[in-house]
């Protein structure tokens, strides 16, 4: 019998991705994905809102075979919490196809970071506090900490709360990543504030923004036609400093269509029909905030 104390076990992503209709350009990167298990050496943190089944290294490494990927970022599972030994031993096992972005300690230390900086570590994620969990809130002693190494500060509002944490953020000494189009609720469109104020963020030249996620700012299912006016502006405004992510294994989608990970690269087409961009965010843009990745010949 279950143990109703236990979070609930996030549905699984689904297991036969499909070759996209949009090919990838060589180099192209996924910049938002979480990793899990196995769970019989990772448990999840007690203050986790979720669990999930194994989501390997290996098997994402094959999904992004059949995107016709190069690489992926691995975002630090808020289901560890501040625990960095999951992507630490990720980024030791495959340092050719991944990069990491972890969830620190208030009270990490120069050494620690260090140490995940040799990794492949190249940022530091925060959450403001409309989301529940083991994760860390903004602080300006740890992002000026990771600021010695180069790191950015990636940032997951909520719904517009982005306009309450704007100017913190933009204080930081770091360069700013923004999780799943801000978390703006795309039902609000394009003229509301909280996009406006993404869009003068963007203008400053020290903030990216994620094309991920799309589940997070809609209740919509596949395609989540509200993204698509604000993806077009992002693309219109600043092409320069956009991402692109699958939020690979989409977690927390209890009561919703699980989308297909080929379905969701090939949104991107949708959301941006000029090749040359797409390469921008694809290639480019994500050897910028994370480095060459170490499969890579040269730079991009």
């Amino acid at each position: 019998m279950p143990d109703s104390r236990l979070p609930p076990l996030t549905p699984p992503p689904d297991p036969h991705p499909r070759r996209p209709r949009l090919a990838a350009p060589p180099g192209a990167i996924d910049c938002h994905v979480h990793l899990f298990g196995p769970v019989s050496r990772y448990p999840f943190h007690p203050g986790s809102k979720y669990r999930s089944a194994d989501a390997l290294p290996e098997t994402n490494i094959a999904l992004q075979d059949t995107l016709g990927l190069a690489g992926a970022v691995v975002v630090s599972g808020a289901g560890y919490g501040p625990n960095t030994d999951h992507l630490a031993e990720v980024l030791q096992r495959f340092p050719t196809r991944f990069r990491g972005v972890a969830l620190l300690p208030d009270d990490v230390k120069r050494e620690h970071v260090a140490r995940l900086d040799a990794l492949g570590v190249r940022g530091a994620r925060f959450v403001s506090a409309g989301h529940a969990g083991a994760l860390p809130r903004l602080s300006p002693r740890v992002a000026g900490l990771i600021a010695e190494f180069g790191w950015h500060v990636q940032f997951y509002p909520h719904g517009t709360d982005l306009l309450d944490h704007a100017d913190a953020l933009i204080a930081l000494p770091n360069r700013i990543v923004l999780d799943h189009f801000a978390c703006i609720p795309a039902s609000g469109g394009v003229e509301q504030p909280a996009f406006q104020r993404l869009l003068a963020l963007l203008d400053t030249g020290r903030v990216w923004v994620k094309m991920s996620g799309p589940m997070r700012c809609t209740a919509e299912n596949y395609p989540y036609a509200s993204v698509t006016p604000v993806a077009r502006a992002l693309v219109r405004h600043a092409p320069e400093r956009l991402l692109w992510g699958s939020d690979w294994p989409h977690t927390n989608m209890q009561g919703r269509q699980m989308p297909n990970d080929g379905d969701l690269f090939d949104l991107l087409e949708t959301w941006c029909d000029d090749a040359a961009v797409r390469q921008q965010i694809l290639v480019n843009n994500p050897r910028e905030i994370y480095g060459i990745f170490r499969n890579d010949t040269e730079p991009a």
